[in-house]
This record gives C-alpha cells, sequence and structure tokens, in this order.
C-alpha cells in the first residue's frame, strides 16, 4: 500500500553498536567447511567482521546508551518526545514491552505514547511510517524511533548460513513535524505466505522451549542448530531479493515519477554484499550509490543496517547538506518496505560505540 506525507522531517539519526567486535578469521574452523571454502564463501558475501554483544546485554541497553547520550550532550530534549516507538525482534521480556522500559528508565513524561513493533529487516521503514502517522497529532513534539536486534543470541555459532553474517545494533531516529513543504512516498508489500523463510521456529507460545527444543541438531547440509535458533531459507531469500525486491523498487520509481539516477543514494537493508551487488546491477544503478560495506565492518544488524548505512557512509556530509534518499528493507515475514524522501541537514548523525 502506498502512502504520501508532507511536513515532516527526519532530524538526527544515531547508530549504536556493541564494542565487542568479532573477526571472521577466528571462526573460521567453527563451519564445517575447508578453510579454502569459507575464504571464498568471505569474498563473495562480504564476511570480515561484526559487532556482538556480551553476556545478557540487550537491544534495549544499546538504546538507552544511545539515548542518555543525545539528552546529555543536548541534542534532544526528553521533555519534547511525545513519542517512543521500539522496533525489534529480540525484546527484553515477552511482557511488559520493552519501550515501557525504556520510558521508565530515563524518566519520560507521563504522557508519552509508548509501544513495540516486532519487524526486522524491514523495521526502520515500518517505524518511520508510524512516525510520520503519529506526528499527525503531536504539533511540535517529536517522535523516538529506536529501532535494533542483538540476534547473535540466537543463531547458533556453527551455523555458516547465519552465524557469520549476524551483528548487533540499534539505532536512534529523531523524527518530527516541519514548516517545510516537502514530500515523502512509501510503499508497504507483505508476503506472508512465505513467513517460514526466515524463522526462530520454537521458544514461544506457538511451540514452547522444552528440552526438545534446545537440542542441537545436524542438518544434511552441514549446519547446525537447535529449534530455538534462527534458521534463513538462503536460496528463498537470495530470489525474493533478485525478483521480487528490484521488481517494486521499479514500480516505487514509477509511481513517484523519479528515475532512478535522480536518487543520490540508495540505502538498503544490508543483508550481505553479494546480494546488494546484485541487486544494484538488476536496477542499473551505480554501485557507489548503494553502499554495501555495513556487513564487512558491523554484520547484519536487522532492522538498524539502514540507519548505520546512513551515518556510517553520509554521516559528516549530511548534517551540511542533503539528499535524496532511496530507503528500502526486506526480508523477514516476508516484508519489503520503500520510501522516498529528501533527508537533511540533520542536526547530528553518527555512530556511537557502546
Amino acid at each position: 500500500m502506498h502512502y504520501k506525507f508532507t511536513n515532516k522531517k527526519i532530524s538526527g539519526i544515531l547508530s549504536v553498536v556493541p564494542e565487542n567486535c568479532v573477526k571472521f578469521e577466528d571462526e573460521i574452523n567453527n563451519y564445517g567447511f575447508s578453510q579454502e571454502k569459507m575464504i571464498n564463501l568471505q569474498k563473495v558475501i562480504g564476511f570480515n567482521e561484526r559487532r556482538i554483544v556480551k553476556g545478557n546485554e540487550c537491544t534495549s541497553d544499546l538504546c538507552i546508551f544511545g539515548l542518555e547520550y543525545l539528552i546529555k550532550n543536548n541534542f534532544i530534549d526528553k521533555n519534547e518526545i511525545g513519542a517512543i516507538i521500539y522496533i525489534t525482534q529480540t525484546p527484553d521480556h515477552f511482557m511488559p514491552p520493552t519501550s515501557f522500559i525504556i520510558h521508565g528508565k530515563l524518566g519520560f513524561k507521563d504522557d508519552v505514547l509508548c509501544f513495540d513493533i516486532n519487524q526486522g529487516c524491514a523495521g526502520y521503514l515500518y517505524g518511520l511510517l508510524q512516525a510520520f502517522l503519529l506526528l499527525e497529532q503531536l504539533n511540535n513534539r517529536k517522535v523516538a524511533l529506536l529501532v535494533g536486534d542483538t540476534l547473535s543470541r540466537r543463531a547458533y555459532y556453527k551455523d555458516r548460513n547465519v552465524y557469520p553474517l549476524v551483528g548487533d545494533a540499534a539505532s536512534v531516529t529523531i523524527v518530527e513535524n516541519t514548516d517545510e513543504d516537502n514530500e515523502i512516498l512509501l510503499n508497504m508489500i507483505t508476503d506472508g505466505s512465505r513467513n517460514d523463510w526466515l524463522i526462530i521456529p520454537a521458544g514461544a507460545f506457538r511451540i514452547p522451549s522444552s528440552e526438545h527444543t534446545r537440542k542441537i541438531k545436524h542438518y544434511p547440509d552441514g549446519n547446525q542448530r537447535s529449534k530455538e535458533h534462527l534458521y534463513m531459507n538462503g536460496p528463498g531469500i537470495f530470489m525474493f531479493t533478485q525478483t521480487d525486491v528490484p521488481r517494486a523498487i521499479k514500480e516505487m520509481s514509477q509511481f513517484a515519477s523519479l528515475p532512478l539516477e535522480k536518487v543520490d543514494y540508495f540505502m538498503f537493508h544490508q543483508a550481505n554484499r553479494f546480494i546488494l551487488e546484485k541487486l544494484a546491477h538488476k536496477l542499473g544503478v551505480p554501485v557507489k550509490k548503494m553502499p554495501n560495506n555495513i556487513v564487512e565492518k558491523y554484520g547484519n544488524s536487522s532492522s538498524a543496517t539502514i540507519p548505520l548505512a546512513i551515518c556510517d557512509n553520509i554521516g559528516d556530509a549530511i548534517v551540511d547538506d542533503s539528499f535524496l534518499i532511496f530507503m528500502s528493507g526486506f526480508g523477514v515475514g516476508l516484508s519489503l518496505g520503500m520510501l522516498i524522501m529528501k533527508v537533511g541537514p540533520l542536526d547530528f548523525c553518527d555512530i556511537l560505540e557502546m
């Protein structure tokens, strides 16, 4: 479904990553392949290093760290926040909502609306959509959009389909109303018929955690995991990114009457480098306009990869200038979100290490 907004803007983006850095070469013997095969995969996919939380650190810890930094350094006034939207697939608890925990720890006003959304790869777009809708009612107050995951805690260290890719990160994005007569276009697509292509099968209420679901199993492809670990249909997801995604992006370009060559940057969810290189080729987009360096520096951090890509690649420039950006997130659900808007100049756009 297509959505159109005006007089809304992103005023700042802060990405937060754990200080713990894990290098691919230190884990190369975990995956049941020869070193030669794993090095070949590294060259194609873009494995290098990732940021991983330690112990029981949660996504909320990264978000709280980022919010405290912004408040302490006067980038935001917490009394100006009217809503907190928290996007994650790795909540602190089944209940209460993690946004309420964040609200309580930082002492936000009691009229601040808080809610969680369970989304991943397209989560940043879902969050921006909700933020724009809320701003219709918030007048001069702002939305704090918090996105991220710590999926390393739900990936098995011997599963080469998933574990070498997964990184942990979060992002704080401030969204507000503006007098600028801008135009923002979004389109969200859902295909629940392929919901089991990215899934943690057990551990919730449909298949509760048990000794059986926690047991590590060996699979014909040589991978190992339990039913409480993240499973990815790799070939299926790749097909989705090379068929459904480029078709939808071209349709979005037509809907917006915007030739792709007029876009300054394509900030897409970074599943891996190989997928984005192929996607850029299918769209006829210069690779330099579609950054693909996030997985090799931080890992695939789910909903946080788009803001992380913005901060890492154009963070310095976008605080002084504005760019027409085409964002897209695609994956778990299966979900596909697209957004076209001018972003910048921003009050802040940086990466913070926790």
